[in-house]
């Protein structure tokens, strides 16, 4: 490079035209959402859009009965569950922000106006020459003018920790991701040093252009939403179903059955034409209902575009034009629509009113309002819990996704490995076990590694010494430090006399020292072990120097076992040079030199990584190598880490990028099934693999580290990043593994699972619930009795204790028998048929013992009977406040089973690890007895006898009990 004195680089004015013609070397920011926008979009889940529809028709039943306590609180629910999901998300994209930053302004070395200087990165220009030293970061794309010795770290871009960088075309690698003679940015010197010509900047590099896919908008639902929009579908359609039900009964009983009520034909019709009215005013609330259930059915009908598109106005309007012209074709029949005697009494039609209120009652009733919570609240403690166990998730439905994958493509480099080079093993034939000691031959391997080496140690952490510079050198430092031998004492005290640096062209590098331990010069060389060995005349054996024909295939073997295990490998030689020996290194080194041995480097597996991986195969999930690397390597760690098995696997269960983009569509569709390893793979490869395995129908995640990462994670169902990996990966991923562990993933499906399971849990007690006040409800308007609960009472058994229940069901613990099971499928409905049993069992029982209570105590005299010692005027008060705890008690008891459900253990188990259970159960316990204490009025409760508390909890308690026989007798 100092003999390159031809450089001129740009002038400021050509610096300007540049920058106007190419852009600055600024990567685009992916577009931050506004605030107010992220907040919206949590109105998108399906349980808040049928919520909010019930809120509504609520707030029209409130302006009628002026009550408006069960609208506030449907709302409540709707800001919770919104809010908290908003401020956790926005809580961890601020501790994102903080681990993501990244720096423009450091200084690049740059020929400009024909002097050397430094100028920001963000400020370096298509044309400019640039000037790279070990240790520097690429600031730009482009092609090497000049390339001494010089490696590149491209593990951000390929996976690849160490590739050779030439200006020769004889000496081009193939079968590389990227070109010999070009540099990348992102990229790090890690050996020697160049200069090269910017092509590309920005947006237009390599780097840019993944970061710029990594932020592309991928739509699609999470498997939790598609099940969670089933769910809602099918709730609309039942509380439809009973809501049409009820009314057409009630108006059936109010009209016709009732003697004292008589309705003209004349009436009968006009009636008929603003209840048709009505019906098309509404048609956007029920007609999707409708086509909801069609679709549940398993018939994909859309929705009119007149009706999915079409304005409320268009259709009130509509409505209303339709009464009007229904109403006045009368003329036709001799009824006028202007005469007031034509129309139905104000009773009549307050009875019918009053049949409407109850629909849509029913359908408000039919609603979990705590399900929004409950979801929230379990990803949202799940986000806290797994941020102590390194995973930082950003986006709160990833955690729930996790535990729906049926497919995880995993880079290699980082991920599965440990990102740093290590000495696998070594052949040093003169050291005895190789233990190193203070042998001659020992001496030898120490110098050659210590001071034949352009790498260093740093020790600024002393629990984890990290090497710097080339890391096949670093991974020798590191193995020396490991035998407590400090490398920088020997190369402080052995005087470096002349160095020929490692070539492409070479294939070794050379070191002439002065020694004063081995008291004379030695030529230490270091390389390619074909290329040393060659050059070799003797090797250096336990019994002295032997003839290189004795060892040949014994090299020659241990060089196959290194390759075969995909292992990096370095020869190492010496020669003693007598004083007056004037020859060049590069002449030295020529011949005649001592061989010592041979050492196999790699980037070892995690040590956690298999365990993690088994753990994953074993629960079901496909893991996919996807990395940079070569065939052998990647073949390896696959057979390291337990995925690939060879006396099972083939070529079929491995390909290379470029042959995986020359496969047909329909070819790859069906070869991605059974693929295990891809190599030498490109960002758009693996983005085209998630892609196909999406449409196979399979839950995605996606791990990496490097910029070309980024467009695969963007485009999975769920995309992990590591901690110490890219901003641009990072900015791509939904989870950031803080740790770097492959062990984390497994975690976060544990935790995935566990929490759907959870979720689970609380629709069984929810809907159970719902499905007793709907029945209750339902069969108290059609025999005339109403249900003995207030508005009052139902928002606290229906939201608050529902609320605290999401909470209790939410803390549960992840429980690690969730991965012995096998995914669930995506098209699987949230509530399964031991579910449904368990909800409609439960809830039948729970309406018969209450409509029992209201008919048994209905009676005077049983009333009279069973609360004598309680004033007359009192009694039937007394009643409604002990079947109200009663009723409340009922579903206490029931959420320790639903605690218990799927679990096939007692629902006492483990309940000393679920603190936030047992609180809550308190709480709930106690805010009943405070509520039947002090409600008063406002609840419609009086004080209940500590007799009758002790008979209430003692009797509903059965619900438990029973719930713990039925699990015992399963288990035997």
């Amino acid at each position: 490079m100092e003999g390159k004195k031809n450089y001129t680089g740009l002038t400021d004015s050509q610096v300007k035209e540049s920058r106007q013609k190419h852009g600055a070397n600024i990567l685009t920011p992916p577009k931050k959402e506004p605030l107010w926008k992220l907040f919206l979009q949590k109105f998108e889940d399906p349980i808040i859009r049928i919520l909010l529809i019930a809120a509504f028709l609520s707030l029209g039943i409130s302006i009628i009965h002026n009550e408006y306590i069960e609208t506030i609180g449907i709302f409540c629910a709707i800001l919770l569950a919104t809010g908290v999901s908003f401020w956790f998300e926005m809580d961890a994209n601020k501790k994102f922000d903080v681990l993501n930053q990244v720096n423009d302004e450091d200084m690049i070395t740059v020929m400009r106006n024909g002097n050397i200087r430094q100028v920001p990165k963000k400020d370096i220009v298509v044309g400019d020459i640039v000037f790279l030293e070990m240790g520097n970061e690429v600031p730009a794309d482009g092609e090497l003018f000049d390339a001494v010795s010089m490696q590149i770290d491209e593990s951000c871009l390929t996976g690849e920790l160490s590739i050779d960088k030439t200006i020769d075309p004889d000496h081009f690698e193939e079968g590389v991701t990227y070109p010999s003679n070009w540099v990348l940015r992102g990229t790090k010197v890690i050996n020697g040093h160049g200069v090269f010509e910017v092509a590309r900047v920005g947006d237009a590099t390599e780097f840019g252009k993944v970061a710029e896919k990594s932020t592309e908008k991928v739509e699609g639902e999470t498997p939790l939403n598609r099940q969670l929009d089933s769910l809602a579908k099918f709730i609309g359609v039942i509380g439809l179903i009973l809501a049409m039900l009820t009314f057409a009964v009630l108006f059936i009983k109010n009209i016709f059955n009732d003697p004292t009520v008589y309705v003209s034909l004349g009436e009968l019709g006009l009636l008929g034409a603003v209840m048709i009215g009505v019906a098309i005013a509404m048609v956007k609330v029920w007609l999707p209902i409708i086509y909801d259930g069609l679709e549940l059915a398993g018939k994909d009908i859309k929705l009119p575009k007149a009706v999915a598109r079409g304005s409320w106005l268009r259709w009130l309007l509509t409505g209303a034009l339709v009464t009007v012209v229904l109403a006045f074709s009368g003329y036709i029949f001799g009824v006028n629509p202007l005469d007031d005697d034509s129309w139905i009494s104000i009773d009549v039609a307050a009875n019918i009113l009053q049949a409407f209120m109850v629909a849509v009652t029913l359908v408000v009733v039919a609603v979990p309002e705590g399900l929004p919570m409950s979801v929230t609240l379990s990803l949202a403690l799940s986000m806290r819990r797994m941020l102590k166990m390194n995973n930082l998730v950003r986006k709160m439905h990833a955690v729930e996704t996790m535990g729906a994958t049926t497919v995880i493509c995993t880079d290699k480099t980082g991920t599965l490995t440990q990102n740093q080079m290590q000495v696998a093993s070594t052949n040093f034939y003169g050291v005895a076990d190789q233990n190193l000691t203070d042998s001659e031959v020992s001496r030898l391997v120490i110098g050659n590694i210590s001071v034949n080496s352009t790498a260093f140690l740093d020790f600024s952490n002393k629990e984890k010494v990290s090497a710097l510079g080339n890391p096949t050198e670093g991974a020798l430092l590191l193995w020396l430090n490991k035998s407590k031998i400090l490398y920088s004492n020997i190369r402080n005290k052995e005087e470096v006399l002349d160095q020929l640096p490692f070539s492409t062209e070479r294939k070794f590098m050379a070191t002439l020292v002065d020694s004063p331990k081995l008291k004379r010069k030695v030529l230490y060389v270091k390389g390619a072990p074909e290329v040393v060995f060659a050059k070799s005349k003797h090797v250096a054996g336990i019994n002295g120097q032997a003839p290189v024909e004795e060892f040949k295939d014994i090299v020659d073997e241990q060089l196959l076992q290194y390759q075969n295990q995909a292992m990096r490998t370095l020869g190492f030689a010496y020669k003693y040079v007598e004083e007056g020996n004037n020859q060049s290194v590069e002449g030295l080194a020529s011949g005649d030199l001592i061989f010592l041995g041979i050492a196999g480097i790699s980037d070892p597996v995690r040590t956690d990584v298999p365990g993690a991986v088994e753990r994953c195969l074993n629960a079901g999930i496909g893991v996919k190598i996807v990395t940079g690397d070569t065939y052998g390597t990647a073949k390896e760690i696959g057979r390291q880490i337990g995925i690939w098995k060879d006396e099972e696997d083939t070529d079929l269960n491995i390909i290379g990028g470029i042959d995986f983009e020359n496969l047909p569509d329909d070819e790859a569709y069906e070869r991605v099934k059974d693929l295990k390893i891809m190599c030498r793979a490109r960002p758009t490869d693996k983005q085209r693999l998630v892609h196909l395995l999406k449409q196979r129908n399979e839950i995605v995640a996606v791990t990496g580290d490097g910029t070309n990462d980024a467009p695969a994670l963007n485009y999975a169902d769920v995309g992990l990043s590591m901690g110490s990996g890219t901003s641009v990966a990072k900015e791509a991923s939904d989870i950031t593994l803080l740790d770097d562990s492959f062990s984390s993933i497994a975690t976060a499906v544990m935790w995935g699972r566990s929490l759907y399971k959870n979720i689970q849990r609380f629709i069984l007690f929810q809907l159970t619930i719902n499905v007793a006040a709907l029945l209750i409800v339902f069969l108290g308007s059609i025999f005339g009795q109403e249900l003995p609960l207030t508005v009052t009472q139902m928002l606290w058994v229906n939201l608050i204790m529902d609320t605290f229940a999401a909470g209790a069901l939410a803390s549960l613990p992840p429980d690690p028998n969730v991965m012995n099971s096998k995914p669930r499928k995506n098209s699987d409905f949230i509530i399964t048929s031991s579910i449904g049993k368990h909800i409609l069992t439960t809830g039948i029982l729970f309406v018969i013992l209450l409509l029992g209570m209201m008919y048994y105590f209905s009676s005077p005299e049983h009333l009279n009977s069973f609360f004598s010692y309680v004033p007359e005027a009192d009694r039937n008060g007394y009643f409604l406040s002990y079947f109200f705890t009663v009723f409340v008690l009922l579903q206490f008891w029931n959420m320790f089973n639903a605690k218990a459900y799927a679990t096939g253990k007692s629902a006492f188990a483990g309940l000393n690890k679920s603190a936030g259970f047992e609180m809550v159960a308190l709480i709930i316990l106690i805010g009943q007895i405070l509520i039947v204490t002090f409600g008063g009025e406002v609840f419609r409760t009086m004080p209940l006898t500590i007799q009758d508390w002790g008979i209430i909890i003692g009797g509903t308690s059965f619900v438990l009990w029973i719930g713990e026989l039925v699990r015992l007798f399963k288990k035997k």
